[in-house]
């Protein structure tokens, strides 16, 4: 073999582990795009990287993976998902609020969601079964359970004619939850109240206008901001003395009343796995919208003495779990 032939088959095998790792450095990148801080969702995020590991996927390993927290600044929604897109990210996931932003930012790079609101109603698909665009996802049982709540609180404070609904009136599915509840609370009999918070400072206001309203029962509509202050949801509720539910175990593990919902932790899994198959060549077109079924019903009887109420036999019955 002559000596030039020789160096070139040289320098190919030696750019060999070259080429392999620069085919290894391309790996996908995903756009993270949230409504909420990162501090408040340990539970979640740790559940969405369970699921995409379930498909095989580990961040760092074969996915890197782009975050956009809005720490609760919807107003940052719109240009967090521009910035994803303008980075080509290879698939963006979003949360509720956060969609229509990611939908509007691109028809193309294909969109996970999670939304407790009804995705065919806020044209995000053309059906459940089949999405037919680049979107697909997980929808919560959120606006179609407010009812239940409702009727809920009336069965454990069974006397009252008079309840607060509050709601964040950023949260896209803010119309459909008020009429949702309207006309539960009109087959039940009830007068409700309306409040609206979506601020720290407004919550405050909130909690003393329920009691303004003489209202015996406070239903809280699902919003991420709610969810990563179920603390001082919880606190509050004790302090103004006002028996409340929410959606999330989380309210109740905080010293809540009592929560009836979807598993969070449950859906973010289920959306990883989605991711996971999109990142396989899934097309969202193809994959029918996922909806949660793992609804629990948790109630705190320690808090329910605290508010001096006796929760009644049939509803410890049928709770799924019981704080004592």
């Amino acid at each position: 073999m002559k000596r030039c032939e020789f160096i070139r088959l040289l320098g190919g095998a030696a750019a060999w582990p070259l080429a392999a790792r620069a085919q290894q450095a391309a790996m996908p990148v995903l756009g993270f795009l949230h409504s909420a801080a990162p501090h408040t969702y340990p539970a979640m995020l740790t559940a969405f990287h369970e699921g995409l590991k379930e498909t095989g996927y580990v961040e760092g390993q074969n996915v890197a993976i782009e975050y956009r927290w809005a720490e609760d600044r919807y107003d940052r929604l719109a240009a967090m998902a521009a910035d994803l897109v303008s980075r080509r990210v290879t698939m963006i996931f979003a949360n509720g609020p956060s969609v229509p932003s990611a939908k509007a930012a691109t028809t193309t790079i294909p969109i996970v969601f999670t939304a407790g609101f009804d995705p065919i109603k806020f044209g995000l698909v053309a059906s459940l079964s089949r999405p037919g665009g680049n979107l697909t996802g997980v929808s919560i049982l959120n606006v179609e359970l407010g009812p239940k709540r409702l009727d809920l609180v009336r069965e454990l404070v069974p006397a009252t004619t008079n309840v607060a609904v509050l709601v964040n009136p950023k949260n896209p599915n803010v119309e459909s939850l008020s009429k949702e509840m309207q006309a539960a609370s009109r087959a039940l009999g009830l007068q409700i109240h309306l409040l609206q918070a979506s601020t720290e400072g407004e919550l405050d206001a909130a909690f003393a206008k329920v009691r303004q309203t003489r209202a015996a029962a406070l239903v809280i509509g699902t919003d991420p901001f709610f969810t990563t202050r179920v603390r001082l949801l919880a606190t509050s509720s004790l302090r103004y003395a006002i028996p409340t539910i929410y959606q999330y175990r989380d309210f109740v593990d905080a010293g809540g009343l009592m929560s009836y919902g979807a598993s969070l932790t449950d859906v973010y899994r289920q959306a990883g796995v989605y991711v996971g198959r999109v990142l396989k060549g899934d097309k969202p077109a193809d994959l029918p919208v996922q909806q949660s079924t793992k609804i629990e019903l948790i109630i705190n009887l320690k808090s329910a003495k605290a508010l001096g109420l006796t929760v009644p036999l049939p509803l410890l019955g049928r709770a799924d779990e019981v704080v004592e």
